[in-house]
């Protein structure tokens, strides 16, 4: 029987063909001294993660919905997120409070340098769909993540995350749900909005940035560095989102692509409010043993998004594709 859901993507490596031919009913799971071998953040350890986790969204076409809980993928998934959230622990370690590590998201540069400063000032359209490609692998599933938190919550932190997932998810109305107007951003680069058409042309960067948020939400034990994550999303997603919709505007990316960014321009702006009184606030006051946890979300957002920015322009600068996959020459609507 087929199941809906996207197509697997192909294996990088001995890891991501294991957990790919056990998914099919093809083959066995990778050994944990193959685990243990892997590169942690490298695109084979990442990918097999990400085949991991996705059976808790919509899983994929060839594989059975009863893979989701099975035992030894289970136990090989444990043994993969192990190694993963040593190394973030390791390398993304940087404030010891959650004041600290807010105050340091709530600066904006004189002179950014990051990816959207860059796609702002100089990027060509090229580049800005490339972004967009490498981005839908969370954008088409935007609040999604974040949404397993909600039952472990209670109180104010409870209201204030619903508060603003309910804007995420359009406030009741489908199209404005923001996977919707990403989808629609993509239409306008020419690029397909299937969900999961661009998980094969991914770099391991940005496969790292979508399964740092999965590890976070299955795990109630990491409930508080999902709710640092999630602030830190909300606080720089406002100017960050301005200097895009710039972008899209200077690169002639289309309306739907303008707006997608504009509208986070304005909703992101309050949401950043509502999570730092409400949701950080709240949960502290209930649980103030957390906020170590809260304050390593925080810097390890920062750390694994730095990187995929840092594999992004390296590559553009060198005038390459920061994509495995480079795309199809874009329609002649946008040329």
């Amino acid at each position: 029987m087929e199941h809906e859901g996207p197509r697997l993507p192909a294996p990088r490596g001995p890891l991501s063909r294991g957990v790919d031919a056990y998914l099919r009913g093809a083959g066995r799971l990778p050994r944990l001294e193959e685990v243990a071998r892997a590169e942690v953040y490298g695109d084979d350890l990442q990918l097999a993660l990400y085949l991991c986790y996705e059976l808790h969204y919509r899983g994929f076409a060839q594989v059975p919905p009863e893979r989701e809980w099975d035992p030894d993928l289970l136990r090989t998934r444990a043994a993969m997120e192990q190694r993963f959230l040593s190394a973030l622990r390791t390398d993304a370690h940087v404030h010891e409070s959650v004041d600290e590590a807010l105050a340091g998201l709530l600066v904006e540069p004189v002179e950014g340098t990051g990816v959207t400063h860059f796609l702002r000032a100089e990027g060509e359209l090229w580049q800005v769909r490339e972004y967009a490609a490498q981005r839908s692998l969370y954008h088409l599933k935007e609040a999604d993540p974040h949404a397993w938190v909600l039952p472990r919550l209670w109180g104010r932190a409870k209201a204030g995350m619903a508060a603003v997932e309910f804007d995420e998810w359009g406030g009741g109305r489908a199209e404005r749900v923001h996977a919707a107007l990403f989808a629609d951003l993509m239409t306008d680069l020419g690029l397909d909005p299937t969900y999961g058409r661009y998980l094969d042309a991914a770099s391991a960067e940005a496969l790292v940035t979508v399964n740092m948020m999965s590890l976070f939400g299955l795990h109630r034990a990491l409930r508080g560095a999902l709710i640092g994550h999630f602030a830190t999303v909300e606080i720089t997603s406002s100017p960050g989102s301005r200097r895009l919709a710039e972008a899209m505007r200077r690169t002639g990316a289309g309306p739907a692509a303008e707006h997608f960014y504009d509208e986070h321009v304005e909703a992101d702006a309050v949401h950043e409010q509502v999570v730092r009184h409400e949701v950080i606030g709240g949960l502290l006051e209930q649980e103030p043993q957390l906020a170590p946890d809260v304050a390593f979300g925080i810097d390890a957002t920062e750390f694994v998004e730095e990187r995929f920015g840092a594999r992004l322009l390296t590559d553009w600068r060198a005038s390459r594709s920061s994509l495995c996959t480079p795309l199809a020459r874009e329609p002649a609507h946008i040329s």
